[in-house]
């Protein structure tokens, strides 16, 4: 089948015709052509990653290369036009970043997982038949104008009625299960969208990622060429070794001491491959024993404790602290050495994963894989630009902080709103009155001024969203479940039910209206910039999808305030508690004793014998008396 899919950019609106597969039943489908368009300047572009949940297994580690998401200053001359957009969230808390592309003529809007070991993009479509249920509607081809399917030639397989052509595509379950919709191909091949793109002129052979580091995420990926950084660490890539992303990695060092392999351990199979789509790293079995006896010799003072999933035999330590910045305190530098004697040093973040059950404990995210095949998932590269240039058959490696990239940019997109005022200040933006119909597809209404596409900066912390909505229900009668709402709410907005909380209700009629407030979650005292803008984007364009017996929606105001700053009591609370509760026992201690002191006293002194001297005029009465 046949369509179109456009690129988003941010100065101006291009598409080209790329190839891309949709999933129109459950067994195959067919090609699909996109929107027509040409371009003789080949400019990098910048697209925005989010993320969606995914907790399953792929059985090999030749299915995690293919499709493995189970755990998932820059300098630019001269700077051309460019599409800035940005990475949302953590890599480990969802299992893969995914981007938006719009579909479609009028477009339709698609979150998928950006894969460098896949080489086709798709996405399902309506009619399919077992697709699973993913965060946005399927692509219905009914509704775009320039939908038409790919007709039967020898370049292809055809159907029974030799009408169309159709394709087959296994995987291992994680399309049917995942909440993104599909899968953007960057791997080598020619129906990957880098090498559709390069071969139409559009941008030069080389594209960029980069991850958020620990609890931050945020982040880009860059479609195009860009200028090297001067201390870029690069390292040969083998198109011929295999139709992966390969480097030469030679040795790892652990706290500057070489674990004590031959460099061929590296070497086997598939060799070290690169994979966005997968989320974790996997060693050969003699790589990853020695990688593990390393790490755990050098923190002998941590307690080590079971995982939080009793499904995996995670390898866990308590008493790290929660402060990331410190993590190299307690965990020892691992270096990755090249075959050009080049290095590649990875912080703690770089090969640990938060325990999600004990506060202060951490993972090892490197695991023994299940062949000879070294796989370094996206937790390797957190915090670091990887530039794949495939021109030049090198991939480089850039340490920077990758949720911070957009300020080191030298793409400037005017149109993009100023940061966030000081910390002193809340942020209100007026919703235009855009109605979204509950249930039902629509297109993102256009976004006022103010936050959505703001960078918040690095010290602006969020402690608070609040919104007011309005619900119109056709039914007068019928008044909406306030729990049920919420936790439809938490799900549009990809946060926990516990985190919303409605902070006042009024209903009149058929109309009813909230206001909203989503707060940090209970681990944390603020919400992370990246997950705050997920949150934003969604509510200014109108992206939530409630069921339709909740009846339109319309977002009135939508506030953003900073953590509210704990007062002196609350920071020393417990401090506080402690002190009283030691010197109340203390007192009544204090008390105690002296009670038993003073009643030992008193039965002391009642038991003195008694005077028996007496005085001749103490005894005068008594004969006087005993006489009478």
């Amino acid at each position: 089948m046949a369509l179109n899919l456009s690129l988003r950019l941010s100065l101006a609106h291009l598409a080209y015709a790329l190839l891309i597969f949709l999933y129109c039943s459950s067994s195959s489908s067919s090609a699909v052509d996109l929107l027509q368009g040409s371009t003789n300047r080949r400019r990098p572009m910048i697209l925005p990653l989010y993320l969606s949940s995914s907790k399953t297994t792929s059985s090999s580690s030749s299915d995690r290369i293919v499709a493995d998401h189970n755990r998932r200053q820059l300098r630019n001359s001269p700077p051309p036009p460019n599409a800035r957009m940005r990475l949302y969230d953590d890599l480990l808390s969802n299992g893969y970043y995914t981007t938006r592309l719009w579909i479609g003529t009028p477009p339709q809007e698609f979150a998928l997982i950006v894969d460098t070991g896949s080489t086709v993009t798709y996405v399902p479509c309506s009619d399919c038949g077992h697709c699973g249920k993913h965060q946005d509607p399927r692509f219905q081809p009914e509704l775009s104008s320039t939908y038409q399917p790919m007709k039967c030639s020898v370049t292809c397989n055809c159907d029974s009625n030799n009408a169309q052509c159709t394709y087959e595509r296994r995987e291992t379950g994680d399309l049917y299960t995942q909440r993104a919709d599909g899968i953007m191909g960057l791997g080598r091949g020619r129906l990957s969208v880098m090498d559709q793109l390069v071969d139409k002129g559009v941008i030069s052979d080389s594209f960029s990622l980069c991850y958020g580091g620990m609890d931050v995420g945020g982040g880009a990926m860059i479609l195009g060429g860009i200028s090297s950084p001067p201390d870029m660490v690069f390292t040969h890539s083998d198109p011929y070794r295999s139709p992966y992303y390969n480097i030469d990695l030679k040795a790892i060092l652990v706290a500057g001491k070489q674990l004590k392999l031959k460099p061929s351990v590296f070497d086997g199979r598939h060799g070290t491959v690169l994979d966005s789509g997968t989320t974790y790293a996997y060693l050969p079995r003699e790589a990853f024993l020695a990688f593990k006896s390393a790490v755990m010799k050098e923190i002998r003072s941590l307690k080590q404790i079971h995982g939080p999933d009793p499904n995996f035999n995670d390898i866990c330590f308590s008493g790290a602290g929660r402060e990331v910045s410190k993590l190299l305190e307690v965990f020892p530098q691992v270096d990755m050495v090249f075959n050009n004697g080049k290095k590649l040093s990875l912080s703690p973040e770089n090969y640990l994963f938060r325990h999600t059950k004990v506060s202060g404990a951490y993972c090892l995210g490197i695991f023994q894989g299940d062949d000879a095949t070294t796989l370094l998932g996206g937790i390797v590269v957190r915090n670091t630009l990887v530039t794949y240039d495939r021109e030049n058959d090198k991939i480089g490696f850039w340490k920077t902080n990758c949720s911070e990239l957009w300020k080191s940019l030298h793409y400037i997109d005017p149109s993009t709103p100023s940061p966030l005022p000081p910390k002193s200040q809340s942020t209100n933006v007026s919703i235009p009155p855009t109605v979204a119909s509950g249930g039902l597809p629509h297109a993102p209404a256009p976004a006022p001024d103010g936050l959505l596409h703001t960078v918040f900066p690095g010290e602006f912390q969020i402690g608070l969203i609040t919104f007011d909505m309005s619900l119109s229900i056709n039914n007068s009668y019928m008044k909406p479940n306030i729990t049920e709402l919420t936790e439809f709410i938490a799900q549009e907005l990809d946060v926990k039910a516990s985190q919303v909380h409605l902070l006042s209700f009024n209903y009149k009629s058929n109309v009813s209206l909230f206001k909203w407030a989503i707060f940090p979650d209970e681990s944390a005292d603020y919400i992370s910039n990246t997950t705050a803008m997920s949150i934003i984007q969604r509510l200014k364009e109108h992206r939530m999808q409630l069921p339709k017996k909740f009846g339109s929606y319309q977002l009135v105001e939508l506030n953003v305030k900073p953590p509210v700053k704990p007062t002196w009591w609350k920071q020393n609370y417990w401090a506080v508690a402690v002190g009283a509760l030691v010197t109340l026992v203390l007192g009544l201690s204090i008390f105690g004793a002296l009670l038993i002191w003073r009643s030992r006293h008193t039965e002391s002194s009642s038991y003195e014998p008694v005077n028996a001297t007496v005085s001749d005029q103490e005894l005068q009465p008594l004969q006087t008396s005993t006489g009478l």
